[in-house]
């Protein structure tokens, strides 16, 4: 199975990504975890990209396809992946669908969480609040200001590709405003999973 998730930043793409992991055994595939442990790593894509991170602005296309690209090739992706924050941009999609033609998978699906921008903001808030009073640190590109800036990006940069998977017939949406276990069982509804015998 190899499938994308949408939706803007704070959807909870991340949380539904690690119960498809768990459930089909394929790997997710996030571009801001890969990103983070450069970061973490001190690695030159890693110190190109953390300023970039740290303003809430996207990393440039050329750093996220090759690392993308580099990840598929690992043989724990083999049985299948779920891209999670990307691709961000319909040139990304297009390049990623040129990556996938030449390495022979195609994707299953294309899974868009939709969510209300100011229930994301008031989130975010109240996790930061949340964070703060028991003294953990608080990511600097996790701020309202540097989400607003994600949102408008997400908007004007990633929200064209519904457009893009809509007309190639991948595209599925579901409710993020609902609780995590509904929209994971709207998930698997919008991919045909049926739950096996003994659950799972």
């Amino acid at each position: 199975m190899r499938l994308i998730l949408l939706g803007p930043p704070g959807a909870g793409k991340g949380t539904q990504a690690q119960r498809l992991v768990d459930k089909h055994g394929i790997v997710q595939l996030s571009t801001g975890d890969m990103l983070r442990a450069a970061v973490g790593a001190g690695t030159p894509v890693g110190l190109k990209a953390r300023d970039i991170m740290a303003r809430g602005d996207l990393v440039p296309d050329e750093v996220v396809v090759g690392i993308v690209s580099d990840r598929i090739d690992q043989p724990d992706a083999r049985n299948g992946f779920i891209l999670d924050g990307f691709p961000r941009t319909v040139p990304q999609a297009e390049a990623l669908d040129r990556m996938l033609a030449a390495k022979g998978p195609a994707l299953d699906g294309v899974i868009e969480i939709r969510m209300d921008e100011k229930a994301l903001l008031d989130r975010i808030a109240t996790r930061i609040a949340q964070m703060e009073a028991r003294g953990e640190k608080v990511r600097p590109d996790d701020n309202p200001e540097a989400l607003k800036t994600r949102l408008h990006a997400y908007r004007v940069q990633t929200a064209p590709l519904l457009d893009y998977y809509g007309k190639k017939g991948l595209l599925r949406s579901v409710d993020g405003m609902a609780s995590i276990d509904a929209v994971a069982q709207a998930i698997d509804r919008a991919l045909g999973v049926k739950m096996p015998a003994g659950g799972g």
